[in-house]
């Protein structure tokens, strides 16, 4: 099996592993126990999806680890890292072809398991892979380049024989968790570890460095990589500081209620920056297939229906914003609804901002054909504040759950409404519905 970050590599081993050894990696439990029944289906492609450096590659490579705990024969497992220095050289469907048949020993029976890593890299996958599906006897995982798998390839040709599984940087938990795992000091969960939770976000490898000034390079640096790799790969962006303007201000700006309208406004006349509407909406959607950027349409409640281009843009990991601005001060409204939307994403639900008649709710979620209103407020000690937040749900005539999150360390029950403390839910490992 290859090598995983987990805070360990193989030089810093006092022994070089021996084949068929099952590195120490650390697990994000709540992914695999969503992808255990389908560890042995041969039927259906399992695609791994998700910003660059979320994880991706070392969820697979924990798939293969329980695969041979299981009693799986490490020569039943083929893992092929189309990134790493020896495949680089693979581009095409023969050659990737011939090294799949490579490492797959002679007569092998029963299943085998075949995991590609950044599989972007070579041209028209999708009908190899699609052949080694059909052939049967193939448990077949993939991960790659989110702009290209989602960009309609994969869709268009292998409709209905692959199912998506889409992973998230570390949530709270994870983050305190994997902490843990790398020996690392936790400090007071609920003040210091949450409040830099929001500042330096999720990233797995930013774990790994000690100070600030690093982690905002390691993270400026994936951003980099996003847009070399995934970005000028698939999209021609003519020019690219009109393409860095747009980015610059959707990540300096999350959170907020953007209408294409005034986004254009405010670049052709404030900024000086000619750019059209169909550039400008090609633009995002790039950033959104490229995972930077999370869209939150507005969903009116009355009517039960979404409203057209009225919506907000999260981010895929708050580091996004810290590596972008020298300001390190949190603007605790965006960054809360921006975490809190990442950890119910991460669990199933589906999304929007709502509007109640003329009211503000900051989430409806959905999962299951059930619902969950939602406000969040850094606080409600304020008695003005405390009235603002709950007044939405006093216009919603159903019975489904409503909650409010704070950080407050004391809580109250009113009107039915759960009051909950943000950090402590999310450490806690909570749910809505």
């Amino acid at each position: 099996l290859s090598w995983a970050y987990a805070g360990i590599s193989p030089t810093e081993t006092t022994e070089e592993p021996k084949k068929g050894c099952i590195l120490r990696i650390y697990r994000r439990e709540k992914y695999l126990k969503r992808m255990r029944g389908f560890y042995h289906d041969d039927g259906m492609i399992k695609v791994i999806t998700g910003v660059r450096r979320c994880g991706k590659s070392c969820l697979m490579q924990s798939i293969a680890d329980e695969l041979v705990e299981s009693g799986v024969a490490s020569d039943h497992i083929i893992y092929i890292d189309l990134d790493s220095r020896e495949n680089r050289k693979v581009k095409t469907t023969d050659e990737l072809e011939n090294l799949i048949d490579m490492s797959t020993p002679a007569d092998t029976e029963g299943t085998k398991y075949l995991f590609i890593d950044e599989i972007q890299n070579v041209e028209e996958f999708e009908l190899l892979i699609n052949g080694y599906r059909t052939d049967g006897g193939w448990s077949i995982f993939i991960t790659g380049s989110n702009s290209y798998l989602l960009s309609g390839q994969l869709v268009t040709k292998l409709t209905g024989r692959y199912i998506e599984f889409e992973v998230f940087p570390l949530d709270f938990a994870e983050y305190i968790d994997m902490k843990r795992f790398l020996g690392k000091p936790v400090n007071d969960l609920l003040v210091g570890e949450f409040t830099e939770y929001l500042t330096l976000g999720g990233f797995p490898k930013a774990l790994e460095y000690e100070g600030e000034d690093e982690k905002r390079a390691y993270i400026k640096s994936v951003i980099h990589e996003i847009f070399e790799k995934d970005v000028k790969h698939s999209n021609k962006i003519k020019n690219v500081s009109v393409f860095d303007a747009v980015q610059t201000y959707l990540i300096n700006n999350f959170g907020a209620p953007t209408n294409l309208k005034n986004l254009l406004a405010y670049f052709n006349d404030v900024e000086k920056i000619p750019i059209k509407r169909e550039t400008l909406n090609r633009y995002i959607q790039i950033l959104v297939d490229a995972k930077i950027l999370y869209r939150c349409s507005r969903f009116d409640l009355k009517s039960r229906r979404s409203l057209i281009r009225e919506e907000k843009y999260y981010l895929a990991d708050p580091g996004f914003y810290f590596a972008m601005n020298t300001d390190a001060r949190i603007n605790y409204g965006p960054a809360l609804e921006n975490v809190l939307y990442l950890y119910l994403a991460s669990r199933g639900y589906e999304l929007s901002v709502s509007r109640i008649g003329k009211l503000e709710c900051d989430f409806i979620a959905r999962r299951r054909n059930a619902y969950a209103y939602i406000q969040v407020s850094m606080s409600i000690a304020d008695r003005g504040v405390e009235e603002r937040e709950y007044r939405p749900f006093d216009h919603i005539r159903d019975g489904y759950p409503r909650y409010l999150f704070t950080l407050d360390p004391l809580l109250q029950e009113r009107d039915g409404v759960r009051h909950l403390n943000m950090a402590s839910f999310m450490q806690d490992g909570g749910d809505l519905i």
